[in-house]
């Protein structure tokens, strides 16, 4: 008797297992991170100079960087792109003849940008040139002054309070040059000229959180783009100075970016362990949008946060999001900037943050480019009715229709919403599957026949 049980066409209750599992070994990876973020935590950083050339030079190693450099005194927009600053060394010797501050010990202890000094000064007078924080009496603040030449050194209240009157010997060895500003670019070309921009911060010094979670993050997110053995969209990784860097970029490749982004995120204050945050777009519902929030979904079972875009509030998408460019480029973050007390202070440290969260980011950075990366729109090739999924190993048996009800689902779905208006991110957004289910099968129904992948132009 001929036999004609067909052959099933399910995944496996361990194929399926695999296909949703999350559940990496990340131990290496961790460790892996640990070492780089050692090797650039006592930078001195700030929008310009040589520590933020030796850290582009570092996260190098992870993927090679090309460095690009615009000139000081160019012209960007409203904005123009400042003397380069070279720091040297900075402290202050109390009336005993002892260093009562020396950057050398933290970076932070030093107005980031400050203009050089030197000489004599009662404690009244110094006291002028002192940055801390009375609510936070043991934290060092971090305070800058890119755009107006000051000078002035931060410290712990409590250590500012202690200071005896007297004379006070002050160093301040700092230079602006005409220099230049520095940014970090690696693109990695995929089959389109369709490209996702991930964008992140190298001017903080010392701070944990805020910001060298952001470049490790995104470094190693690069390196592991970069070893995918197929991509269909282009990846574009820039690291750059908070606002004037991003401005400079713009200024070079704006129009470029407005013809072939089509989605992109801005990496920052991803160092915790923290519930995931998505700031998104200006135009809120665009495909970073959506991605996001789809594979989000999905990863964490809704575990995560979704605010508005603002303009008042934020990072760099302020600047990519900006009316002259309106690119859709959406924020994600696991701290929200100033709303943690560790925030732009030297309690941003090694022990505020988790580098094994940060190897978790990056997995999850990871898994909404892939679903960037898998979004396709599709023909039905059985528009008319039901596909008959029975004759083809698609639909359950008797003894396993429960079992096998989620990849049904998605399957039923995936056909009814494939008329070339719905693309697989829609198609998980209005059903609630899983996308990954979703790609699963319509990689499956293209090999079938049942389904056609439209292709634009």
């Amino acid at each position: 008797m001929k036999n004609t049980t067909q052959k099933s066409n399910f995944l496996s209750t361990e194929d399926l297992q695999k296909l949703l599992c999350t559940n990496r070994n990340q131990e290496n990876l961790t460790k892996e991170i640990a070492k780089f973020f050692d090797r650039l935590f006592p930078i001195m950083r700030s929008i310009t100079g040589d520590g933020v050339r030796e850290t582009i030079k570092i996260l190098s190693e992870l993927q090679q960087l090309e460095c690009q450099e615009t000139a000081s005194g160019t012209q960007v927009f409203d904005w123009t792109v400042p003397k380069e600053w070279v720091f040297r060394e900075a402290y202050i010797t109390g009336p005993d003849g002892k260093k009562l501050l020396d950057v050398k010990d933290h970076t932070l202890h030093l107005l980031n940008y400050s203009a050089p000094f030197q000489g004599t000064l009662s404690r009244s007078d110094l006291d002028k040139h002192l940055y801390s924080l009375p609510e936070q009496p043991d934290a060092i603040p971090y305070v800058t002054s890119y755009y107006d030449e000051r000078w002035g050194f931060c410290l712990p209240h409590k250590l500012r309070m202690a200071m005896p009157d007297g004379d006070y010997q002050i160093l301040v060895d700092t230079e602006f040059v005409d220099g230049a500003l520095t940014i970090g670019e690696c693109v990695l070309p995929g089959e389109s000229n369709d490209e996702v921009l991930i964008s992140t911060n190298i001017c903080h010094p010392s701070l944990a959180n805020n910001e060298l979670s952001g470049p490790l993050v995104t470094a190693f997110l690069a390196r592991l783009v970069a070893s995918w053995p197929n991509r269909r969209l282009t990846y574009r990784f820039v690291f750059l100075p908070e606002t004037i860097g991003s401005l400079v970029y713009l200024a070079h490749f704006g129009d470029h970016l407005k013809a072939h982004v089509v989605a992109g995120y801005q990496i920052v204050c991803v160092g915790t362990d923290h519930p995931y945050l998505l700031k998104t777009s200006r135009q809120e519902q665009t495909l970073a949008d959506r991605a996001a929030k789809t594979a989000l979904k999905h990863l964490l079972d809704g575990d995560f946060e979704v605010r508005d875009f603002r303009a008042d509030w934020g990072s760099d998408e302020r600047q990519y999001c900006s009316p002259g460019f309106n690119l859709p480029i959406a924020s994600i973050l696991r701290s929200i900037y100033d709303e943690y007390p560790e925030y732009h202070t030297s309690l941003d440290d090694r022990s505020f943050i988790s580098f094994s969260s940060m190897a978790e980011t990056i997995q999850t950075c990871a898994f909404i480019l892939q679903h960037l990366d898998n979004n396709r729109t599709y023909f039905s090739q059985v528009p008319h009715g039901e596909v008959q999924l029975g004759r083809r190993g698609l639909y359950p048996t008797l003894g396993n229709y429960q079992e096998n009800l989620d990849q049904v689902s998605a399957m039923l779905w995936l056909m009814n919403l494939s008329d070339g208006n719905n693309d697989l991110i829609s198609v998980a957004e209005r059903s609630g599957c899983d996308i990954r289910l979703l790609h699963h099968f319509a990689k499956l129904f293209c090999e079938m026949g049942l389904l056609k992948e439209k292709i634009d132009g």
